[in-house]
């Protein structure tokens, strides 16, 4: 596997650390801040307009990125932002400073998400981008196995310790700043001499100069991320459902095992037979997961339900991104990037209040089932309209 080279390696590891920091706070930051007085509206104000910065910053921070010809000081940055934010929440208790807190996490990786998956698809050929962006998305999401098991092994021996995690959780993150140290990078050329400061929002100027594919790509894949909502939603209604907290992180954890150990493998695939195939096939598993989550069922169909949905997350996350790399040009890789995830950030945000107000209003099955047409639409939109990007498909 020559492919994976030094600095592939390194940024899977340091996503494997920086993952297994975030997971292991992700089940308790609700239950920590409430702890602490935060009321679940605010809790929803905090975590939306940190992700909403979060998106936001991705696209500039990738324009950014391509404008200077520079990589490792934006991965760099954005890895020791989110770091040192863990145990900030922890130090005190002010809504001013957990808000600080919260933002700064989010900041880090809008800063480095761009320019980290240009840095990737630097170091892959076109013939090898499906296997490293699913090597990286593999290492990363086994953070989200290891996390959540260290957090509920620690909370077995110290219930109630949420603080001292926020503490913990920062010595994987130092790790991460440690390894960042060793990312080397041939700096490229600026695209522009002597260019402009980057305004804030200049990343969507680069819609009017993409690449038709790119558009017709991007906009099929925001309209199935309007349905895409949170995660949340599934793990409700297997709650509801009857399912014991245990069990229900219990399967989330099996879905994450699932996403970790299938992104690779296809990835690899992905290389053979075609980007689009693979990702065409994740999102069919998609429609399936969301139309079985309307029907009711025993624990093992929900389990099964899950394993489809880690198959999907594995064969569409890093695949979108080795697409979006193979269709744009080198020197726009991180603002091609972080426009879309920027983007989709804020249509994440979007789905996650749509599908609330339509459960609330007409009910889970109506939700689910709306959300697997809208898919299954988006899958014939793709088929039809958006071409392959590589000539082995």
């Amino acid at each position: 596997m020559t492919y994976l080279t030094r600095t592939i390696w390194l940024l899977s590891l340091i996503s494997l650390v920086t993952d297994i920091a975030s997971e292991m706070l992700y089940p308790v930051m609700p239950i920590y801040l409430q702890s602490i007085g935060f009321s679940v509206w605010i809790i929803g104000v905090l975590e939306g307009i940190a992700e909403a910065i979060a998106g936001l910053s991705k696209g500039y921070f990738g324009k950014l990125s391509d404008q200077t010809g520079r990589r490792t000081p934006f991965i760099r940055l954005g890895y020791g932002l989110s770091a040192v934010s863990k145990p900030m929440i922890a130090v005190f208790v002010y809504p001013l400073w957990i808000f600080f807190a919260r933002t700064a996490d989010r900041l880090g990786k809008g800063i480095r998400t761009g320019a980290r998956d240009a840095l990737l698809s630097d170091e892959a050929t076109t013939e090898t981008k499906g296997r490293v962006f699913g090597f990286h998305r593999s290492m990363d999401t086994m953070g989200a196995v290891v996390g959540p098991s260290l957090a509920l092994l620690f909370l077995y021996y110290f219930p109630g310790s949420y603080r001292s995690m926020f503490l913990i959780a920062f010595v994987p993150g130092l790790l991460a700043i440690i390894l960042s140290l060793y990312l080397q990078e041939q700096t490229a050329s600026p695209t522009k001499e002597k260019a402009p400061p980057v305004r804030f929002f200049a990343f969507l100027d680069y819609w009017k100069s993409s690449p038709a594919a790119y558009r017709r790509l991007v906009a099929g894949l925001l309209v199935f991320t309007l349905c895409n909502s949170s995660d949340v939603f599934l793990l409700l209604r297997i709650k509801q459902a009857g399912l014991s907290d245990n069990a229900t992180i219990g399967i989330y954890i099996f879905y994450n095992l699932i996403y970790a150990l299938a992104a690779f493998p296809l990835g690899i695939l992905a290389d053979r037979i075609g980007l689009k195939k693979i990702f065409l096939a994740g999102l069919m598993l998609f429609v399936m997961v969301y139309a079985g989550m309307s029907v009711a069922g025993s624990w093992l169909w929900y389990a099964s339900l899950f394993l489809l949905y880690g198959l999907y997350a594995a064969a569409t996350e890093g695949i979108s991104k080795a697409w979006i790399s193979t269709i744009t040009d080198k020197t726009d890789t991180a603002t091609a990037i972080g426009t879309f995830t920027g983007l989709q950030s804020i249509c994440t945000m979007m789905a996650s209040m749509l599908t609330g107000w339509i459960w609330y209003h007409f009910g889970a099955l109506t939700a689910f089932l709306l959300t697997a047409c809208i898919a299954f639409i988006v899958v014939a939109y793709l088929l039809v309209r958006v071409p392959a990007p590589d000539t082995n498909t």
